[in-house]
């Protein structure tokens, strides 16, 4: 009998995929102003993801992810795009997080090595391949693996985070930023303000990835729901106090955004007087940052490897391992991830290149959300009489209030996806303008040769 994953171990899946700490020092750039935008991102899209994520997955229980709930309601050229956006997103994110990896385990020997482009490029590639060979193990084996990696490097270290944090807002230390009425809700015409929400939608992405676990879950129908609600409060939580930690502690000018957190850790650690603790804790994180890396790297494979059994895509994607696992999409992408790691050459400054790839991931995701939510109206409406365990509140107005708020979050996001940063070096407006088109076209314009190799395979028969 297949081995199914229970409620704690779902849950811990989604929190260590979703709820990284790498994302705490980009949202700790807003100061004070990262509180409103943590609260309108949750309203205008985790929320909403959550929900949606939450009924789809319930009402097709036998099928998972975006790929299946996209066909359901539009067709397979539609879930090509879709599923294509989930993974290529995937692409461009990788070097993000593992650049924060990198910089983080440069704590260990020298924190100058986080502004290396070379250091970083080849821990980036040790790194994924490695993750890659262990997902090559197959769901059950990278799943305790991220299970214990999400409890020691991410759990433990955000909570110890927050708590730190919050001791030295109540010992009376100084503040780097103002915490007050007047500066709560920032001046929304100021478009630098708008930009923020990039850094706070990118730690959000991804609620919807377990879905395509939902065969392996015990129980989908009521496990699935309760996991992705559960995470979302923990998720909420733990990233808006995280932030406020980072921002405590550091002015805005010397945030980095690959080292940050390790930043205020040794800050913290400095001032308590157990700066020894610095090496064990970088460690844990290192950690538990790959360990988030597994659900990211084997879900979008696996959607891509549905996409290629409805035969968008050549034999070769098609291939399972002994294990089951999509093998050669997951080397593939490790060779995908090897030539955008040369985005570094292109931007004159680590964190210019970490903001490029985070708006561009989070741009190609939103647009895919985009579709998630549209057939998640359109399949609320046709399948009335499907059985679900789970539904959103409110019936009708329910489903179109939810899914409206996550249009307009997905559309806003896209839109300040295209203005620069003040504060982080990306080079002029229109060079960054440059490369975000760039990058969109780079990246989309592969699903059309999918589509044409479809087509032509169709005609053959």
């Amino acid at each position: 009998m297949t081995r199914k994953i229970p409620l704690f171990s779902l849950v811990l899946l989604i929190i260590a995929a979703i709820d990284s700490i790498r994302n705490l020092p980009a949202s700790a750039l807003f100061g004070s102003a990262l509180i409103f935008f943590f609260i309108f991102s949750a309203i205008v899209f985790l929320v909403p993801t959550s929900l949606v994520a939450a009924e789809l997955s319930a009402t097709y229980p036998e099928k998972g992810g975006v790929y299946h709930w996209v066909n359901a309601a539009f067709g397979q050229k539609w879930a090509m795009l879709a599923i294509w956006l989930q993974w290529i997103n995937t692409m461009v994110w990788y070097p993000t997080i593992l650049s924060f990896i990198a910089g983080t385990a440069a704590y260990l020997a020298n924190p100058e090595l986080a502004r290396n482009e070379g250091y970083l490029v080849v821990c980036i590639l040790v790194v994924f391949w490695g993750i890659t060979l262990v997902n090559l193990k197959g769901i059950h084996f990278s799943l305790r693996v991220n299970s214990i990696c999400a409890m020691i490097g991410t759990v433990i270290p955000l909570i110890l985070l927050i708590g730190l944090g919050a001791f030295w807002a109540l010992s009376g230390k100084p503040l780097q930023i103002d915490v007050s009425t007047s500066t709560l809700i920032p001046p929304l015409s100021n478009s630098t303000n708008w930009i923020s929400l990039i850094a706070i939608m990118a730690s959000f992405l991804g609620m919807e990835l377990a879905g395509v676990h939902v065969n392996d879950i015990r129980n989908p129908q009521r496990n699935f729901p309760r996991a992705i609600l559960i995470a979302s409060f923990f998720i909420l939580v733990t990233m808006v106090l995280g932030s406020l930690a980072i921002a405590f502690v550091l002015p805005v000018d010397e945030i980095n955004l690959v080292s940050g957190v390790i930043q205020v850790f040794s800050n913290f650690f400095e001032v308590f007087g157990i700066k020894h603790l610095t090496p064990v804790l970088t460690t844990m994180i290192v950690v538990g940052t790959i360990g988030s890396i597994t659900n990211w790297l084997i879900s979008p494979a696996k959607g891509l490897l549905h996409a290629a059994e409805f035969g968008f895509l050549p034999p070769f994607f098609r291939h399972k391992n002994k294990h089951g696992v999509a093998s050669n999409v997951l080397i593939v992408q490790a060779i995908l991830v090897t030539l955008f790691s040369s985005v570094f050459l292109l931007v004159p400054s680590v964190n210019g290149f970490y903001w490029f790839l985070t708006a561009l991931s989070t741009e190609l995701y939103m647009i895919m959300y985009i579709l998630m939510f549209f057939a998640a109206l359109y399949l609320h409406h046709r399948y009335v009489d499907r059985p679900k365990a789970f539904k959103i509140p409110g019936k009708h107005y329910g489903m179109w209030i939810t899914s409206l708020l996550g249009l307009f979050g997905c559309t806003i996001t896209i839109i300040v996806s295209f203005f620069p940063p003040d504060h982080v070096d990306i080079g002029t407006p229109l060079h960054y303008i440059l490369m975000i088109c760039g990058g969109n076209v780079l990246t989309i314009t592969p699903v059309l040769f999918f589509f044409w190799y479809k087509k032509q395979k169709s005609a053959i028969k």
